[in-house]
């Protein structure tokens, strides 16, 4: 198999950041797993209404740079789903941070969107 090619703009580490998380989705489906949305029906059903193709791609390539694994649940149903790797979790301070900044700056923001209960996203 031939990989393909990795184009970065730049060496500059916001540039390369930009070119994995820099989407208008990527980030989203990243506070949903911390949330602890595992499975493809959940992320669906998120308020900002994703597309399926969208977020197919979305999971594919957070797999593919090693933020999120993908695994088959051991409990029934046994369903394919997904979750943080430890790169992925070390982006618990920037989705803060940006949230925090929304909350500060952008008058309507509200935290609103609350976990799903019984699942440990940590």
């Amino acid at each position: 198999m031939i990989k393909k090619a990795q184009h970065k703009r730049s060496p500059c580490p916001v540039a390369c950041t930009l070119d994995i998380l820099g989407d208008k989705w990527t980030l989203l489906v990243i506070r949903d797993l911390f949330l602890g949305r595992i499975y493809f029906n959940e992320f669906c059903r998120s308020p900002e209404g994703i597309a399926t193709n969208i977020l197919s791609d979305r999971l594919e390539r957070l797999v593919e740079k090693g933020l999120v694994e993908a695994y088959v649940t051991k409990e029934p149903p046994i369903r394919d789903a997904y979750r943080l790797t430890a790169k992925g979790k070390s982006l618990r301070t920037v989705l803060e941070a940006v949230a925090k900044w929304g909350l500060a700056n952008i008058e309507g923001t509200e935290a609103r969107l609350k976990p799903i209960p019984n699942r440990s996203s940590k």
